[in-house]
């Protein structure tokens, strides 16, 4: 018996990733960075996330787009902050695609905002498989989540150009190698900048900061 062979002409992420070319051209004409935040559930988007837009609010226009399946407890996080905010509801798929973004933006006034985080789905799987519109993709990786992550999650790092290496303040309770995990990173993303910080005491953040003021300043 024969089998059957069926020619697909387009890509299955060729509407997508047209679409997110369209939100990175829309974002651009309103001057606005964006910066897609992913990781898994527990590794500190939400507490890095705060601590960063305390770091600049007074230099930048900030606004962050909650992506979740379900509840909005980060963007209430993010308002009590003083934080302009959406929650955004993922109707049950794991990941924010650019579809999500762009119809998110239509609902969301970005005119004024220098910097657009969005906080996705927490996992490291399927947020890494489809191109949001972000200008960037920033990983934050835990101390606690061991640093053998990069080898089992390859696409993840494969696609980032900053992995933030979280929860250093941990070190001494969890087994867990600098090297080994920037080496790991490396050989799936020669480019990336992988930095060392923590969220809950702000040690290492300003080497993250000056990575984000760079990029506004040569966005």
């Amino acid at each position: 018996m024969a089998v059957k062979v069926i020619d697909v002409k387009v890509g299955v992420f060729d509407e997508n990733n047209r679409i997110a070319d369209e939100v990175r051209t829309y974002n651009r004409s309103k001057g606005t960075l964006m910066i897609n935040i992913m990781a898994s559930p527990g590794a500190g988007k939400t507490t890095t996330l705060l601590r960063t837009i305390d770091a600049l609010k007074d230099e930048y226009r900030i606004s962050v787009m909650e992506a979740d399946i379900e509840a909005s407890v980060d963007a209430e996080k993010m308002q009590a902050a003083g934080v302009k905010s959406i929650q955004v509801h993922t109707g049950g798929e794991c990941a924010m695609d650019a579809s999500m973004v762009q119809q998110a933006l239509q609902e969301f006034d970005t005119d004024g905002i220098d910097l657009l985080f969005m906080e996705n789905v927490g996992n490291l799987v399927c947020t890494a498989e489809q191109d949001t519109g972000a200008d960037y993709n920033v990983e934050i990786l835990s101390v606690p989540e061991g640093d053998d992550k990069p080898l089992k999650y390859p696409l993840m790092f494969s696609i980032c150009q900053c992995v933030l290496i979280n929860k250093i303040d941990t070190r001494n309770w969890f087994a867990f190698d600098d090297d080994a995990v920037k080496e790991r990173i490396h050989k799936l993303n020669p480019d990336a900048d992988v930095l060392f910080l923590s969220g809950k005491t702000g040690e290492g953040f300003d080497q993250w900061i000056d990575w984000l003021r760079d990029r506004l300043q040569n966005h």
